[in-house]
């Protein structure tokens, strides 16, 4: 029991020394900004972040407006992650095929997203679809890249042992393959995550009249720091989230793979 306690209190006081650094940051930045010896407009106190909710809350633009942003993530992310893990697992399976694809995947992908989001919006519009183009070209390289590593590391006699069951190729993909990659590829969903939702803040910020990216632009214009700063939290806040759901999930993924 001791033991177990001792292995436990290097874990609290790591937590309680971060929230110590934390609220300590906290205080020192509000009173620098009370105190005058930094401006408000440039940087407000944590306190004037913290109250620029108030506003948006009420008038419920905050919660329109991060609805949209995270609907054209949503649907961005997860054709990012329905092609890249799936076109991944088809070049690997057929090897001619991933040697004719690589120079044209390679080649898309050091095509600088900023410098075609003007023609997808010349393509595209303005809307919905443009949004969700942005998301999936920002997302989908890092996770059919990862696909790809992750299943080259899968173990040659674990591939030998579904050979002398005569498993099909689904089953060897579902039983062997995936289980095997999905570290690799739960790192790229983590990362590409991020870079998604950078896409999607990216995107409205260039070409749009909702949205998150939207509302910094507008309160930046404006010179609304506290509320640029609040913004900024609030998708701080989502991503963390976002990453924190795809820890829950490839644990749960871990549980139902892994060999009893």
């Amino acid at each position: 029991m001791s033991s177990e306690v001792a292995r436990g209190r290097p874990g609290w006081s790591i937590a309680l020394a971060q929230l110590a650094a934390t609220l300590a940051l906290l205080l020192a930045w509000e009173a620098a900004v009370r105190a005058g010896a930094v401006s408000a407009l440039y940087l407000p106190a944590p306190t004037a972040i913290v109250e620029s909710f108030g506003p948006m809350l009420t008038d419920g633009k905050l919660l329109h407006h991060t609805a949209v942003t995270l609907a054209e993530f949503s649907v961005g992310y997860a054709a990012a992650v329905v092609a890249g893990i799936g076109f991944g697992v088809l070049l690997v399976l057929t090897p001619s095929a991933e040697r004719f694809a690589q120079p044209f995947v390679a080649a898309l992908m050091s095509v600088p997203k900023v410098a075609i989001v003007p023609l997808l919006a010349l393509w595209l519009g303005i809307g919905f679809g443009h949004k969700v183009a942005i998301v999936f070209l920002f997302a989908v390289f890092q996770i059919l890249y990862s696909t790809i590593a992750g299943i080259k590391q899968t173990r040659a006699e674990h591939l030998k042992v579904a050979r002398a069951f005569r498993a099909s190729t689904v089953q060897t993909v579902w039983k062997v393959i995936l289980p095997s990659a999905v570290p690799t590829i739960f790192a790229a969903l983590r990362v590409s995550a991020s870079v998604g939702l950078v896409g999607a803040l990216f995107a409205e910020m260039l070409s749009s009249k909702e949205g998150l990216g939207n509302l910094i632009t507008r309160s930046t214009a404006t010179l609304d720091t506290a509320q640029t700063f609040a913004l900024i939290v609030l998708v701080t806040v989502l991503a963390v989230a976002m990453i924190a759901a795809l820890d829950l999930l490839e644990r749960l993924v871990f549980l139902r793979w892994r060999p009893a």
